[in-house]
């Protein structure tokens, strides 16, 4: 019984060997040629000869014949050990895990054989791989297809952290295609095709180190273009950074099943999550989130109402600029004319005015508007609510008190609807909007006014008495300052265009510390207005590579935020 056992094991043991030598003699021998995508290649061809390096019992992984014959030895190693952890990884949780939640990919699918096809080639620095639809098909429907189910990856990131990234991404629309496709008879649109595929990282964990992550790209490419819309798809970077953004929202608020769901519809695009939200018991429909999200890359503050922030902590910091105007105190009209595409964010914040301001907005009659908008108090309390339109897509709100009691109204402007089933290039419609200010005529206001304008000169004069009573404690300790004088010793919130506030003032104290380079106005008025704004800009461009270099800027943005308060902070130590 025992001779048998052995003989059993060493023939099974030589079968292994035997199949597993067989495999990687094969895998340094067979070659195939495939069509690629130019656009993505780096040379702009449409096809390449590829080399099968790696087999696995879920991947084939070839290489670009003539870009692996060109490595050394060395780099062909390298590139087999990242092979073997990609394959792993995939085997062991890409695949279990994604399968899990979306769904399985085409299986055998058009080849027949249930392993898919990974092929690596030389593509621009951006890319990461594409996913050919083509090859899901026959050379009769698609004749540049491969009749593989296949992925593309490029060869510069494979050795790389984010190259199972990548793979994750590319893999989704495998996914898709069956799930949407074959199973259901409807395409999906790209945009949340692209979403999916982007979220796919964050749902694996690749994400929860922000450094270096997909998320982190993600958010540089978004702040770099936020107006940026969501569902015109021009396969642009910034259209990238605008889906993945919104989906993290999205997800943090409903939960991956509204991917899920939406994915597993007859339906595409915004009706398909619709769909998915109204089965899983939420009220608000596509239009009311895409309006929470705009607002929530405003303030992202969670006091606001749980919608307007994102619960990723990798997130809590992400704001956007909006665009500042500043109203003049007399008598004025100021008009303004947009373009924009459907789902779109517009930020306008407008700041100063005088008692009686009145803002009007007209959206194009075609589209339907939907204009949210953010109200804060110089106590820098702040609510959201939206501007009411008629039928022709007009409306006004109108603020008797405004100068004394509010610091900025940011309006959020965007255009709603979505033909099902359209993508790339989309209509644009036309937006305005007006401020009117007029002077108060009633002789009672201007008393009030008066009343209020002493009250609050009275406020600042006892700030003045506190914060000189404050510096002078300081420099009884420590000595004077060097540099000039400022009273605040640590900077912990952040600061914006138009607000006016205490902080402000320390600000532009420790800006006029920094000498006439950075701030040569040299104002101290506890507002920030343009020239403060500047200040900050020069001040964030002369320290670049610690403020503005982690976020992927060259030019500074004139918002204080943790990157400007920790060299603020940094400096103020050292003096």
């Amino acid at each position: 019984m025992r001779k048998g056992i052995f003989l059993f094991s060493v023939v099974f043991f030589l079968f292994l060997f035997g199949a597993g030598f067989a495999l990687e003699a094969n895998a340094q021998t067979e070659t195939q040629n495939f069509f690629v995508e130019q656009s993505y290649d780096l040379h702009g061809r449409t096809n390449v000869e590829g080399l099968l390096i790696r087999a696995t019992n879920q991947l084939y992984f070839y290489v670009e014949k003539n870009w692996w014959e060109s490595r050394s030895s060395q780099e062909q190693n390298s590139a087999r050990i990242a092979l073997f952890d990609l394959g792993q990884e995939f085997q062991n949780h890409i695949y279990p895990v994604l399968t899990g939640t979306f769904g399985l990919e085409p299986k055998p699918g058009i080849d027949r054989d249930e392993r898919i096809t990974v092929l690596i080639h030389e593509m621009g620095e951006e890319a990461g791989g594409y996913f050919r639809t083509g090859d899901a098909y026959e050379k009769a429907i698609s004749p540049g297809s491969n009749e593989r189910e296949m992925l593309y990856l490029n060869s510069r990131h494979i050795a790389k952290s984010e190259a199972k990234s990548f793979l994750a991404h590319e893999f989704i629309h495998l996914i898709t295609i069956n799930q949407k496709d074959f199973l259901r008879r409807v395409t999906e649109e790209v945009w949340l095709n692209e979403a999916r595929a982007e979220y796919a990282p964050t749902l694996l964990g690749y994400d929860d180190t922000y450094k270096g992550s997909n998320l982190e790209r993600r958010v540089r490419d978004f702040l770099a273009k936020p107006s940026d819309s969501l569902t015109e798809w021009l396969n642009q970077k910034e259209d990238y950074g605008v889906v993945s953004l919104f989906t993290q929202y999205l997800v943090d608020h409903y939960g991956i099943k509204i991917l899920v769901d939406s994915l597993q519809s007859s339906q595409a695009g915004i009706p398909s999550l619709n769909e998915a939200l109204r089965n899983n018991g939420f009220q608000k429909d596509f239009s009311h989130i895409f309006g929470d999200w705009a607002t929530a890359v405003l303030v992202n503050d969670c006091n606001l109402g749980e919608q307007y922030c994102y619960r990723n902590l990798n997130l809590q910091g992400l704001r956007v600029n909006p665009i500042s105007y500043f109203i003049p105190r007399t008598e004025t009209v100021l008009s303004t004319y947009h373009t924009a595409l459907l789902w779109n964010s517009n930020w306008h914040r407008l700041v100063g005015g005088a008692q009686n301001f009145t803002l009007e907005f007209d959206g194009a009659d075609s589209a339907a508007y939907k204009v949210p908008y953010v109200l804060c108090e110089i106590s820098n309390t702040c609510s959201v609510s939206y501007v009411s339109l008629d039928e022709k897509q007009k409306g006004a709100i109108v603020f008797p008190q405004f100068d004394t009691r509010y610091s900025s109204l940011t309006i959020i402007p965007f255009a709603a609807g979505k033909t099902p089933g359209s993508n790339g290039s989309e209509q644009s419609f036309q937006f305005s909007w007006q401020v009117r200010v007029e002077k108060d005529s009633n002789p009672q206001g201007e008393t009030e006014l008066v009343s209020q304008l002493l009250a609050r000169v009275a406020e600042l004069q006892e700030q003045v008495r506190r914060l000189q009573a404050q510096l002078a404690a300081f420099e009884s300790q420590q000595g004077p300052l060097v540099g000039g004088a400022f009273s605040c010793a640590h900077f912990d919130i952040n600061l914006s265009f138009g607000m006016r506030s205490y902080h402000v003032r320390c600000l532009q104290e420790f800006l006029v510390a920094q000498g006439a380079g950075v701030y040569p106005e040299g104002l101290v008025t506890g507002n920030f207005l343009f020239a403060t704004q500047q200040a900050v800009i020069r001040f964030q461009e002369k320290y670049s590579s610690e403020i503005l270099a982690p976020f992927g800027l060259s030019s500074g943005t004139g918002y204080v935020g943790q990157m400007t308060r920790s060299k603020i902070n940094q400096l103020i130590s050292v003096i």
